[in-house]
């Protein structure tokens, strides 16, 4: 009969794991930024998304390493590093082949933020193409300003680059996630010294990986978080931040 020492040399020598070490959970890399109240860090409550990302962990028997950088470098990151997820990402056909879609977390629904008084008229933003727009830089919603036909886009570091170029005059409108751009005014207290548009577009935040995560992979992810969705839990957690009703 053959020994265990025999399976384990046959398995090597055709460059197959043993069944132990294939079922051994990987090390996960998780990287974000702070985004309230979506993602939030250095507080009492971690952001909506967080604890939906750190409930699915959980679900899967995962304990990641998360990870607060700036935006540009999170993307950057999770792009080129191994066993590295981002989130919230935006999905859409320009990133499609550059991640693994591990689970959808978030419906976003994007506006135009601008101050009243402004050259850009909220209720008419179509016809407002030359006007020059802040966003954060590597975020999806520059091929959303690009693809509606704005080309002065002014990219920023940060939400708080975002306010300062608009209250400096370096921006005439802002474009961004309505709870984000909410969060931000309000902890700003300047509700009163900005409008906001409709939505103008709708897409979905993800959880998203590094290439190097399988398909399968990415099918675990998405099973647990349906039944996430199916228990009741993921829609518990955004109510609890305000997120699970349309405004």
């Amino acid at each position: 009969m053959t020994n265990r020492r025999q399976v384990l040399g046959l398995a090597a020598a055709l460059g197959i794991a043993p069944l132990a070490q294939a079922q051994m959970p990987r090390e996960l890399k998780i990287v974000t930024s702070h985004l309230p109240p979506l993602v939030l860090e250095n507080s009492a409550q971690p952001g909506a998304l967080m604890e939906l990302v750190q409930l699915l962990c959980e679900r899967l028997r995962l304990m990641p390493d998360i990870d607060f950088v700036p935006w540009p470098r999170a993307i950057f990151l999770a792009s080129k590093m191994p066993a590295t997820a981002i989130f919230p990402l935006t999905r859409n056909p320009q990133r499609e082949n550059q991640f693994r879609w591990l689970a959808p977390l978030y419906e976003e629904h994007y506006v135009f933020l601008a101050r009243h008084g402004s050259s850009f008229d909220l209720k008419r933003p179509k016809e407002m193409l030359g006007q020059r727009i802040a966003l954060l830089r590597g975020a999806g919603q520059a091929s959303i300003m690009r693809e509606m036909g704005y080309t002065k886009l002014v990219e920023s570091a940060s939400i708080d680059e975002v306010h300062r170029f608009l209250l400096g005059g370096m921006a005439d409108a802002a474009f961004g996630e309505r709870n984000i751009i909410r969060a931000s005014l309000r902890s700003r207290g300047q509700e009163k010294d900005f409008g906001q548009s409709a939505p103008v577009r709708t897409t979905t935040a993800w959880l998203a990986g590094s290439l190097d995560f399988s398909d399968k992979d990415a099918a675990r992810y998405q099973r647990a978080m349906a039944r996430m969705q199916a228990d009741g839990s993921a829609q518990r957690i955004l109510k609890r931040y305000g997120l699970d009703e349309e405004a």
